[in-house]
């Protein structure tokens, strides 16, 4: 894996493809890695297709005055779930420079293994904002309330969130993810969720 990403993002930055530079690596990438007997279709790189140009740009782009490196990382877990069943959320806004915060959540989130992605949904919107109600996360990820309940409850059952303050006036609290099936009552709030409230 880590050669794909250094061999795929060095041919994409030489730029060899006149038109379609992105959509024709795509299909070199998918006939490469054919060769050397893996089963690889277009339909990550049609369903991703944005993250995958971006994460290609990350791999390449510094600006040392803006205190910007190049980071093979996200391409790094594109090319995961591609050939190692990789569970990574690969949304194109984690590729932007300026999404530090976000990536940190998600990161720290998919440490985690035993979580749904309704849950990783869950916990992303509450790390952004604390004081989100049930009612209000039921309407944003498209669940019934009492759905939104038992996936919070299971969240809390694997030490992953707790409520912290009131049931009026608390907030919602997410756990290091370290913490994640351990039986203790509750876990140790990370630092960047700490940040967040």
């Amino acid at each position: 894996m880590k050669h794909m990403v250094r061999f795929i993002s060095g041919l994409w930055q030489i730029h060899p493809f006149m038109e379609g530079n992105t959509r024709t690596m795509a299909v070199f990438a998918i006939k490469y890695l054919r060769q050397f007997g893996f089963s690889v279709s277009n339909e990550p790189f049609r369903n991703h297709s944005w993250y995958f140009r971006n994460a290609l740009v990350r791999a390449n782009y510094n600006n040392y005055q803006q205190n910007i490196a190049s980071t093979t990382v996200f391409l790094e877990r594109f090319f995961e779930n591609l050939l190692f069943n990789g569970q990574h959320e690969l949304k194109d806004r984690f590729c932007h420079i300026r999404w530090d915060q976000e990536m940190k959540i998600q990161s720290a989130i998919s440490k985690c293994q035993n979580v749904t992605l309704e849950e990783r949904a869950i916990l992303s919107i509450l790390a952004k904002a604390p004081k989100t109600t049930q009612k209000q996360l039921a309407a944003e990820i498209k669940k019934s309330e009492r759905t939104i309940k038992r996936m919070m409850d299971s969240l809390r059952e694997k030490n992953l969130l707790f409520r912290q303050g009131s049931k009026r006036d608390g907030s919602w609290v997410l756990s290091d993810p370290k913490e994640c099936g351990k039986n203790t009552k509750r876990g140790q709030p990370a630092a960047e969720y700490r940040s967040c409230r």
